[in-house]
């Protein structure tokens, strides 16, 4: 579980987060949502260690941030961050073997290797292994992201808007994958949406943030409403509820 108690973030004297405290559930997918501006991506990256702690603390498993090493840490959570326009000039394999380098600090070993060769067939990307990143689409692209993020074998995963960019087909398989993992490794995963309707669906708890504060928590179910809508996104669009999901309809 990541416990996060009375964090707060300024910058310039602006508060991006005011005091949350909330927790984030074991082996489920949690869903950061909220309008621009709302600190999801700020929240993540505290959570990540990206971004120092100014107020509150942030306890992942048995570790607190920052009274423990890079290392450990490294051992525990792993994070994909939002896509930039720099593409590196890599194969996939050598990619995704990035994510080992918290265990082998540049001496890979045979299980190394194997976790690598695990990443690359949970994503589908055996086929893909020797090609340059330059050269995928934008969904192969992050999926081979994520598949780095998959072999540094963390028990947390952090996930900033992994969405970016792709087309509908593209995100809805990335979606499942993503929630698969979850159900099927036992991987405690947050991910920043801007999508409320993909959090619905694939998400097991949502939580809302609007202009640096916890507006609601729960699953998709008990706080996708109308009062959300209007509260959080100031939207009037109907709700309707499809295979036991909330879904806004636009």
């Amino acid at each position: 579980m990541i416990s996060i108690r009375n964090l707060s973030y300024h910058i310039d004297g602006v508060a991006i987060l005011d005091d949350i405290t909330i927790d984030l559930p074991k082996g489920k997918v949690t869903a950061l949502v909220g309008p621009n501006g709302a600190g999801k991506s700020t929240l993540l990256s505290l959570i990540a260690r990206l971004e120092p702690l100014q107020c509150g603390t942030i306890d992942i498993g048995a570790l607190t941030i920052g009274q423990c090493s890079n290392r450990q840490l490294a051992k525990q959570i792993s994070i994909l961050p939002q896509m930039t326009e720099h593409v590196p000039r890599l194969s996939v394999r050598e990619l995704v073997s990035f994510g080992r380098f918290p265990y082998h600090q540049g001496r890979p070993g045979p299980e190394d290797e194997a976790k690598v060769d695990e990443a690359l067939q949970v994503f589908d990307l055996d086929d893909l292994a020797q090609r340059s990143v330059v050269d995928l689409s934008g969904g192969q692209r992050q999926r081979a992201q994520i598949a780095m993020t998959f072999a540094q074998d963390t028990e947390y995963m952090l996930l900033d808007e992994p969405l970016n960019n792709l087309d509908i087909a593209a995100s809805r398989a990335l979606m499942a994958r993503i929630r698969e993992l979850a159900h099927s490794y036992n991987k405690t995963i947050v991910v920043v949406l801007h999508d409320i309707n993909y959090a619905s669906r694939y998400a097991d708890w949502i939580i809302a943030l609007s202009a640096g504060k916890t507006a609601a928590a729960g699953s998709p179910a008990e706080i996708v409403t109308p009062k959300l809508l209007g509260d959080v996104f100031k939207s009037d669009a109907e709700i309707r509820m499809i295979d036991g999901h909330p879904v806004v309809l636009v």
